[in-house]
């Protein structure tokens, strides 16, 4: 529900805030509600998976996936790009069920043939730290700017760095130092997870990044939900409190309040929803990538397009640098809207391997660690994520991480709300 008044709001034209909806495709024609209502509220019955499933990376990732296609079908009953809406509508419904559908229930343990000792955990943290500081210094050698954030896309393009460099920055900001930050605070050295927030704010400067100027302020917030909720409760409230703070800070302040909707009701909801939309318009009349959008697989065969899409989006719909997540780049662009769902299947397997890998550590671990893959799911392909930002690297620190440390710390002093204790793993038959 409060998708979808939230999407109403961003959908007024003749008061808009912060942006002109009409050039996202966002609208709302009271005459359709009927059709938009029975569109969500079926969909909405695939929302009792999460009532049977147990908290796991995948949960997290699958609630936020749920809510972006619950978002998609709603805009999908009033846009006016021009395909067969029926046909993307059952297409990103059933892709949804199929990738929570192993995302959600294949979570049993693989085996530890190796695993830190704790002191060698700790010695991974600080490594991990040193290396953080190490990959700033010299990103801030190549580019560094203290910008305002409506100012950032002025200078962002003119930002100039070797590859390899990105990629650490990329690895570092979204895995290295939330899991680090995770680990100091199991380990209660709450001076050195203080000191990661404020080298992950140091990449704010440096990449001009507004997910960089945002991660430390959400580490921080899903450990205080972590503390205060069970795991699956905090979940849905790290997702319905930013959205509905929005709301009623429109409500209250109406422009005011412009630069706080763009950036989390529009950011985290309605632009991935809205890539969906386009990208099932845009292959809905082009040819279909069958997956050559990844860079490694343009050796082996050839290509359609010579650019990334999120060039060939913003060249054609002038939305920006349109980068969408799994559901419109490995499912709709590399296979279209008839075997998306297959694609899609895929991709939730490769989140279940993340369940695996990280069986048997505390919920409020894999919370905070794994925290900001959950937005960066929604606005990036999964090859990306696991790659250029890291996930697999984030997979293996989880396989790597002493489950003993967590039930001692349990058994020395219970945690708040239990989430920091370690979870029970479900043992393969």
């Amino acid at each position: 529900m409060v998708c979808c008044v939230s999407l109403i709001r961003r959908a007024d034209y003749k008061y808009p805030i912060a942006f002109d909806p009409t050039t996202f495709h966002i609208f709302f024609r009271p005459e359709l509600l009927h059709i938009a209502l029975f569109a969500v509220g079926s969909f909405a019955l695939v929302s009792l998976l999460f009532t049977f499933a147990r908290f796991s990376f995948g949960y997290f990732v699958g609630f936020y996936f749920y809510s972006v296609v619950l978002s998609y079908l709603w805009l999908n009953c009033f846009t006016d790009l021009n395909y067969n809406h029926r046909l993307g509508g059952l297409s990103a419904a059933t892709s949804a069920v199929a990738f929570l559908l192993p995302a959600l229930f294949i979570s049993a343990p693989v085996r530890q043939r190796y695993v830190l000792t704790a002191t060698q955990f700790d010695r991974l943290l600080v490594a991990i730290l040193l290396f953080g500081v190490a990959v700033v210094a010299f990103s801030a050698a190549y580019n560094f700017r203290l910008v305002a954030v409506v100012d950032i896309y002025e200078f962002r393009d003119k930002l100039v760095s070797p590859v390899i460099l990105n990629y650490l920055v990329g690895i570092v900001s979204s895995a290295l130092l939330p899991f680090a930050f995770a680990g100091f605070v199991a380990r209660r050295a709450y001076w050195r997870a203080g000191a990661v927030l404020v080298l992950l704010l140091c990449l704010y400067p440096v990449t001009l990044s507004k997910v960089a100027l945002f991660t430390p302020f959400y580490l921080v917030g899903i450990l205080v939900l972590s503390r205060m909720f069970e795991a699956r409760t905090a979940v849905v409230v790290s997702l319905l409190g930013p959205i509905l703070a929005g709301l009623v800070l429109v409500y209250l302040f109406g422009a005011k309040a412009a630069l706080y909707l763009a950036f989390v009701n529009h950011r985290m909801m309605a632009i991935p929803a809205t890539a969906i939309d386009v990208y099932t318009d845009f292959f809905s009349r082009h040819d279909l990538t069958y997956f050559c959008q990844i860079s490694f697989s343009k050796y082996f065969m050839s290509c359609p397009y010579q650019e990334p899409l999120s060039i060939l989006m913003e060249r054609t719909y002038k939305l920006g640098n349109f980068n969408a997540s799994l559901l419109a780049t490995e499912g709709i662009a590399s296979v279209g809207l008839l075997f998306a769902p297959i694609a899609v299947f895929a991709c939730g397997l490769v989140i279940a391997l993340g369940n695996r890998l990280s069986a048997g550590l505390p919920a409020g671990f894999i919370l905070v660690s794994g925290a900001i893959f959950a937005h960066i799911l929604l606005n990036v392909p999964l090859t990306t994520t696991l790659l250029t930002h890291g996930a697999a690297v984030l997979f293996l620190l989880w396989y790597l991480t002493p489950r003993a440390i967590f039930q001692q710390h349990a058994a020395s002093e219970p945690p708040l709300r239990g989430t920091y204790a370690a979870a029970p793993v479900s043992r393969p038959a």
